[in-house]
């Protein structure tokens, strides 16, 4: 808050001490405030480089309604930062509740319903994400479609981009030849593409993972993993998601892919339309290499 004041206080002296004779015109001054309002830093250089090639007599007054922009960031940022070393455990989480149906090819050909949770939180060095993922089916009193997955992935953050991460996840897909497999996984990712409409993730990393089969017997082994995901804001209404991921392995190879379009219905719930692609190389015997899943959901913002 000091910061705040101090950094105002000497950037409203440097607009007061601008000539009298630089008065930037009303226009164009209501345009660059209009762009300091939407704090899009991208707009902000634009207009800002734009009213200084067209009144170059008045850049010291434009540098310093710069100058009061770029100090109230600053407070905003550090206050923000103050919070989160602050916050307890269970303090600044976001998340995203999904519920609806699906339609599966492959292993089974089957209607079913679909439920998903997604929570983030992010602190200053450490950002914590945890998903889990049902999707289940009976059909005249027999299970048809059995499919639950949860993982947990903390990430240092090194710099704005670059962070180690961490995967501890659990899998359970009886009609894909397993009862449950564990992945325990670590590496270092790099955020390629990061604006508010943009983003592009990507990581990789040795991974364990042991298999249990259905019927019996169960196996481990050391794979690479490399994963990447994605979204660009079409629009303020709509959303396309891509998530990517593959476990290489000397056995049995995994690759999923999953692309989504979501769209805003009304305040914090939007509709959902997904289609996954999960890959083995090599199931057990009698299992499709190739499950579809087609999902329509609603999905809640908190």
């Amino acid at each position: 808050m000091l910061y705040k004041v101090s950094a105002s206080i000497s950037a409203i002296a440097l607009l007061h001490s601008i000539p009298a004779q630089a008065a930037l015109p009303d226009p164009v001054k209501a345009m660059i405030e209009a762009a300091l309002a939407s704090k899009n830093d991208a707009e902000v250089q634009i207009v800002v480089k734009l009213a200084k090639s067209t009144n170059p007599s008045d850049v010291a007054e434009i540098d310093a309604m710069l100058a009061i922009y770029a100090a109230e960031k600053a407070a905003i940022a550090a206050a923000d930062e103050q919070k989160k070393l602050q916050a307890g455990f269970f303090e600044n989480w976001t998340g995203q509740g999904e519920l609806g149906g699906f339609h599966s090819s492959g292993n089974t050909n089957s209607t079913g319903i679909s439920a998903s949770l997604k929570l983030k939180r992010e602190g200053v060095k450490w950002r914590q994400n945890l998903r889990a993922l049902a999707d289940y089916q009976r059909t005249n009193g027999a299970t048809d479609r059995e499919q639950f997955l949860a993982a947990y992935e903390p990430n240092y953050k090194f710099h704005e981009r670059f962070y180690a991460f961490g995967l501890a996840q659990y899998e359970r897909d009886r009609f894909q030849g397993f009862s449950s497999r564990v992945t325990l996984s670590g590496g270092f990712g790099y955020a390629v593409i990061k604006s508010d409409d943009t983003a592009l993730n990507i990581k990789a990393g040795p991974a364990w993972r042991k298999t249990s089969i259905v019927g019996g017997g169960s196996n481990s082994s050391i794979a690479g993993l490399a994963a990447l995901d994605s979204f660009w804001q079409i629009s303020d209404n709509l959303r396309l998601t891509q998530d990517l991921s593959a476990y290489i392995e000397a056995d049995n190879s995994t690759f999923t892919s999953t692309a989504g379009l979501e769209a805003k219905l009304i305040g914090a719930l939007s509709a959902r339309l997904s289609y996954s692609r999960e890959h083995e190389t090599d199931p057990p015997l009698g299992v499709e290499k190739t499950d579809k899943i087609s999902r329509a959901t609603l999905v809640y913002d908190f």
